[in-house]
């Protein structure tokens, strides 16, 4: 089952694809159930998928705006390499555990909505990973349990500032400008998707691959990482683990190839799909009230 967020007019819903158009779930859902993440923590997959059945779509897929999958997330968690292929293009050691960052909501956009270059940058690079959505909450899960707190699967789009990214040992500024990352088209529920360490994925610019890893090659797997993250904090239903990337990254390339204003970046993984962003340079706007802010 594909469950996507969307806006049609001024109205945010949610549904399921069928074809080429979309069964709207908060129509036929109690009151409660507002978003994706209110169907997780309800633990209400099984009713929406009895709701959807034998539905007509009520929107086609072209009409919709695209919202993250996620669009409220409580954390979203990622992972910095965590494919051999990348750790050994940034020189980098491998390490013993896994090292981690954290996105804000503020930073993603949906399928098809533009990717924004942050006007004080021009190192907007491209990273294709694979994002599990938690289904099951949980503090110190098993490895072995792990994947049983995934409700399903997505791309993510991890685009980084990198020369922010690398003002300190910190990377947080350079993952987190306003629109940089990319979340969706929608999210694959986890039946459909028995191994997630079997998938290709690859990232295309303007047409041209960069970027072709499988998971199978990650240091540490889903479940490893679910394992380790929940230890230090109680996961949630609706919350992110972005997985890492594999190498072929822009930065590393020589010379180094970054997102231009007008490119097209498409990540694909295998079995969920393909997340497509044009990028757009960030417009700044001075008012009366503030020196200056993102219009």
């Amino acid at each position: 089952m594909k469950i996507v967020s969307y806006r049609v007019g001024d109205r945010e819903t949610y549904g399921v694809v069928v074809d080429d158009s979309v069964v709207d779930l908060r129509k036929r859902l109690p009151p409660t159930h507002r978003t994706l993440r209110d169907v997780l923590t309800l633990n209400a997959l099984d009713e929406a998928r009895s709701a959807a059945e034998g539905q007509t779509g009520d929107h086609s897929l072209d009409e919709i705006i695209f919202l993250p999958v996620i669009p409220n997330p409580d954390k979203i968690l990622a992972v910095a390499l965590n494919y051999d292929d990348h750790i050994a293009e940034t020189g980098r050691d491998k390490t013993a555990n896994p090292a981690w960052f954290i996105r804000v909501a503020a930073s993603q956009v949906g399928h098809q909505q533009p990717v924004v270059m942050p006007k004080v940058s021009d190192n907007l690079d491209f990273e294709c990973e694979l994002a599990a959505i938690i289904g099951k909450g949980g503090h110190a899960i098993p490895a072995g349990e792990a994947l049983e707190h995934v409700a399903g699967y997505s791309c993510y789009l991890d685009g980084s500032v990198r020369d922010w990214q690398r003002h300190t040992r910190q990377i947080t500024a350079g993952k987190n400008f306003n629109s940089t990352g990319g979340f969706g088209p929608w999210m694959v529920t986890a039946d459909e998707i028995q191994d997630p360490q079997v998938l290709d994925l690859s990232t295309r610019l303007n047409g041209r691959v960069m970027q072709h890893g499988n998971t199978k090659d990650m240091v540490f797997s889903v479940a490893e990482l679910i394992a380790y993250c929940s230890t230090w904090t109680t996961l949630e239903p609706g919350d992110v683990i972005v997985t890492g990337t594999p190498g072929g990254v822009g930065f590393k390339r020589t010379p180094p190839v970054f997102m231009q204003v007008g490119d097209v970046v498409e990540i694909i993984v295998e079995n969920i799909g393909t997340l497509t962003h044009r990028i757009e340079r960030e417009l700044w706007v001075r008012r009366r009230d503030q020196r200056c802010g993102p219009s």
